[in-house]
């Protein structure tokens, strides 16, 4: 059996702070250009690294357009990834839909041994009223649903084997099984999913998932990354 961590790998993305600026500032007829600043990065260096940065202007407006809630300028820059999560997880992540496009691998046409997901420690209920997320650790489940998932892929392979239909065997396949899928966001849609699954109470494993992603998304709209995860 097949155990794998989930995964988000950075695939292509257009566009840049810049993006979002040039977005803002068309409804006046105008745009804006990179700054530049000049960098020493190490001690006998003969010549200054020169670097492209936003202009204080321009990341001003930036921070403006995000705590007031203009979030079209932030939707054209485009990120895409390759993302393997367990079913659970990109079921919750699917919920998130606007401004995101998903092309998801199907157990229709793939044969290959499923791979399966199972999470280092078994979390216990949330404590008092709360219903969302978990606390503290359950002992005592580190075997058995390892040998159930175990048992399903069996049949599982037993069936097609036995010339079942992929798009019915698969049915009984666990929701630990992972998936992949082809995601491309707009920014605006990805820092807003993000954001709502960085919320304590939102479950584990698909915060893990938002935490990947951030840590592609940031350093290529640091500006823009910024001023909208600490919008309140």
């Amino acid at each position: 059996m097949k155990i794998v961590p989930m995964l988000v790998t950075y695939l292509d993305h257009m566009g840049t702070d810049l993006t979002v600026v040039d977005a803002a500032r068309v409804s006046m007829a105008k745009e804006s250009e990179w700054g530049t600043v000049e960098r020493y990065t190490y001690a006998d260096q003969d010549f200054p690294e020169v670097e492209e940065v936003l202009k204080d202007a321009d990341v001003k407006l930036i921070t403006y357009l995000a705590e007031h809630s203009h979030w079209t300028p932030f939707s054209h820059p485009q990120i895409s990834f390759r993302i393997k999560a367990p079913i659970f997880v990109a079921r919750q992540w699917f919920k998130h839909m606007v401004g995101i496009t998903r092309n998801e691998q199907s157990r229709r046409y793939v044969d290959e041994e499923p791979e399966f997901y199972f999470p280092d420690v078994w979390r216990g209920r949330p404590v008092g009223s709360i219903k969302q997320g978990s606390s503290g650790v359950v002992d005592g489940w580190e075997h058995a649903p390892h040998e159930v998932t175990q048992h399903a892929l069996a049949i599982y392979t037993e069936m097609l084997e036995d010339g079942v239909a992929p798009e019915q065997a698969r049915m009984i396949l666990p929701q630990n099984m992972m998936t992949e899928w082809v995601e491309t966001a707009s920014l605006a849609a990805v820092c807003r999913a993000c954001k709502l699954r960085f919320d304590p109470h939102a479950q584990q494993e698909t915060r893990e998932v938002a935490e990947q992603i951030a840590e592609i998304v940031a350093p290529l709209f640091p500006v823009s990354w910024a001023a909208l995860m600490s919008k309140e």
